[in-house]
């Protein structure tokens, strides 16, 4: 007969290997004979890839060539162009540039700073139609403020039960996803894991892995716990003080263009994690003229790993 809390708390071994091939399914070789051992031991019992695993490997197409370079059109902003749908953009030739309100995909990390760049990459994962689906919905829902967005994202990337949550942010998820998608996010939820239990369960789990896996777990229990406020999950999620330089970073300047796969440039400039100024060049004769520009496709992804991936939305960014 098994016990029902069987299910729900594993063993050591079985959560230390869960967060190592959930949160760095590429890097086993960094961490030797604890991630063999623990991966010939136990199967992943949980099982999935993390909601949203775009990283700096995701990020190819950064242009070093054009460092330090402007376009010589006048800058205009991005609200002259087209919109579609999507909230996006219809491009034209020309300098545009538009200050957005953007939100963290990377809880347990530093925000933007220390002239550390960011560079073009698409957002991947299990999440990721439910991800673009809230911030491309939210342009045509402007009365939802942006912290009620990024609570929700928070939600996602922490796997909490949507079932479990406040009813306000319930029906927020209900205005920007489908009962399908809503649905699905249920289905990869984890379970709250908090004291000593979870404390065991990290106890094999090497840093930076285990500080996001953390912070993940703190969100999932803050999200269900009634009267957290928006300020104590960002202190979760948002890390202060000086950023250490993460495993794999590159050496990326502030300020570098990325050349979208659809013939434009495009580099982010945020000013904090909730902010980012984009801008986007589009060359005379490029074969983006025509194309959409949707920034619920970008995920700004820093070159210092310690930092925040950033995804784009084509909400302006209200005046402080």
């Amino acid at each position: 007969m098994h016990n029902s809390k069987s299910k729900r708390f594993l063993s050591l071994p079985a959560l230390a290997f869960f967060v190592i091939a959930v949160y760095a399914p590429s890097s086993f070789a960094q961490f030797g004979g604890l991630a063999d051992k623990i991966k010939n031991k136990t199967p992943n019992l949980l099982g999935g890839k993390a909601p949203i695993t775009t990283s700096l490997p995701d990020a190819k197409w950064g242009d070093a060539s054009k460092d330090g370079f402007t376009p010589r059109e006048p800058e205009r902003s991005l609200m002259t162009l087209q919109r579609t749908p999507n909230g996006g953009f219809v491009l034209q030739p020309g300098y545009y540039e538009m200050q957005m309100q953007s939100y963290c995909l990377k809880a347990g990390t530093h925000g933007p700073g220390g002239g550390d760049g960011y560079l073009y990459a698409p957002p991947k994962g299990p999440a990721e139609d439910a991800v673009m689906s809230i911030v491309r919905n939210s342009v045509q829902r402007p009365e939802i403020h942006q912290h009620d967005i990024q609570v929700l994202l928070w939600a996602i990337i922490a796997r909490a039960k949507f079932e479990d949550l406040s009813s306000e942010l319930k029906t927020t998820a209900g205005r920007l996803l489908t009962p399908r998608q809503l649905a699905s996010l249920n289905r990869n939820a984890l379970d709250v894991l908090s004291g000593n239990a979870l404390t065991d369960a990290l106890g094999g789990v090497p840093e930076p892995l285990r500080q996001i896996a953390q912070a993940e777990a703190n969100l999932r229990q803050m999200l269900t716990t009634p009267g957290t406020s928006f300020a104590e999950m960002e202190r979760v999620a948002v890390l202060s003080g000086a950023a250490p330089l993460g495993p794999g970073s590159q050496d990326i300047p502030s300020g570098r263009w990325s050349l979208h796969p659809d013939g434009y440039y495009v580099r982010y400039i945020p000013s904090g994690y909730s902010s980012t100024r984009v801008e986007i060049w589009v060359p005379q004769g490029s074969p983006a003229v025509g194309k959409e520009y949707d920034p619920a496709t970008h995920v700004a992804v820093p070159g210092n790993t310690a930092r925040q991936r950033l995804i784009q939305s084509g909400r302006a960014q209200a005046q402080q």
